[in-house]
């Protein structure tokens, strides 16, 4: 099989519609944590929904603007050595167990399934940084059984 050596436009474009649609479903969920409170509604449950909100929304904001680096990158509007200065996936805050612990199972899916796609982006972004030069393991342990062997040729 082939090794990868760089990104694909339909890899960054199919990665750029998920992150639209799920983007979407954010806005629409933490949407509701901008109207006035109603009589009775629980403060810290509406503490949680504004502070987890605003990690989800700048989580998906990070991604996004990452994939549409690639992109611009794709359409020649940016250099390669302007993404890699510039356009690193900053690290993502998690949440905090006790704020989701606040928040509907629904409501709670939807930000793991935000931090899902981070943790995806990051290790896609890692890898074009090292252009996808990433030893396997099992590459690794190969190749230290082949210089021992070497080695004990040269002695024998």
């Amino acid at each position: 099989m082939a090794r990868t050596t760089n990104l694909s436009r339909p890899i960054i474009e199919a990665l750029y519609t998920e992150a639209l649609v799920l983007a979407d479903e954010v806005r629409a969920v933490f949407a509701a944590g901008t109207r006035e409170p109603q009589i009775g509604e629980d403060a810290s449950m509406r503490l949680a929904l504004s502070t987890e909100g605003l990690k989800t929304t700048t989580r998906m904001m990070h991604v996004l603007a990452w994939l549409l680096n690639q992109r611009a990158l794709f359409s020649g509007d940016l250099s390669e050595n302007q993404v890699r200065l510039h356009g690193a996936l900053p690290p993502d805050r998690g949440s905090d167990e006790a704020q989701l612990a606040l928040l509907e199972p629904e409501t709670r899916e939807l930000i793991a399934e935000t931090e899902r796609l981070h943790q995806r982006i990051a290790r896609l972004d890692e890898a074009w940084r090292q252009h996808f030069d990433m030893a396997s393991p099992a590459r690794a342990f190969q190749e230290r059984i082949g210089r021992e062997l070497g080695r004990l040729r040269d002695i024998g």
